[in-house]
């Protein structure tokens, strides 16, 4: 192995291919272990990728709850890595609404409230049905296998009270429509919606929502069996009013905040 440069610290991607020193690297191959079953798993190319991915994954998990303060020190203490990652990615998460940047530049995970929520399910609606819409005469019977195969891993999940790997094997359930469309942007714009909307769905494994999309995927797998794909597309749109509907009724404190 080639000794390194002095003063100079290895690149992230040169620490993947030989040993896992650093914390942040720890950090992501560990959540790779953990949610490998649900999701295909790339390290991310740079440290500020990789430092965004992993405070993503905090934020949308709950692990870093609504309203904490977020220091540049302490999160680049903790992952591993210089301030100046830290910096680019918070500011990047602030434009993705996960981090609000206050005037006096304090940093705070963003706070739910029932506005913010209830626009987040609406811009999430419009993106999935349309997509739905746009991708369901070009699915294929490996698509189906694919949805069903989903379908199962959601019912695995929600059965061992894993309610961030039921979210995610439902939000595929769809993307493998949307992904049928050809519509990259569509698709993208749709993943970004996603990874803001993981922080309000799992309000608990008791939720109603869980079992109406349970019921949901299965009435959509047997129409588009049956060719019925106007009513499939109709009862993929009904997930998302009644997701609104039960978000309209969910508990908010005098912040305005939703509770977990």
């Amino acid at each position: 192995m080639p000794a390194a440069t002095p003063g100079r610290r290895p690149s992230l991607s040169r620490t993947v291919r030989r040993e896992p020193r650093d914390a942040l690297l720890q950090l992501i191959l560990k959540n790779r272990l953990k949610y490998a079953a649900r999701m295909s798993y790339v390290v991310p190319p740079t440290r500020v990728a990789a430092v965004v991915r992993q405070l993503r994954h905090e934020i949308v998990t709950g692990e870093l709850a609504p309203g904490t303060l977020i220091k540049d020190a302490e999160v680049a203490a903790r992952l591993g890595v210089s301030i100046t990652p830290v910096r680019e990615a918070i500011a990047q998460l602030s434009v993705e609404g996960l981090i609000d940047i206050a005037p006096n530049r304090a940093r705070r995970v963003t706070r739910m409230t029932r506005k913010r929520t209830l626009e987040l399910i609406d811009v999430m609606a419009v993106l999935a049905c349309a997509g739905f819409e746009r991708g369901i005469d070009n699915l294929v019977p490996s698509d189906l296998e694919l949805m069903r195969r989903r379908h199962r891993e959601y019912l695995v999940a929600l059965e061992a009270g894993n309610t961030v790997t039921a979210t995610a094997a439902a939000a595929d359930f769809g993307n493998i429509v949307i992904t049928a469309s050809g519509n990259r942007e569509l698709q993208s714009l749709r993943d970004f919606a996603v990874a803001r909307t993981r922080r309000i769905a799992p309000w608990g494994v008791d939720s109603p929502l869980w079992s109406i999309v349970a019921q949901s995927h299965e009435a959509i797998l047997q129409l588009l069996e049956d060719g019925e794909k106007q009513a499939a597309l109709q009862r993929y749109q009904g997930i998302y009013a009644d997701y609104r509907a039960l978000a309209e009724q969910a508990p908010f404190d005098a912040e305005d905040a939703v509770h977990p």
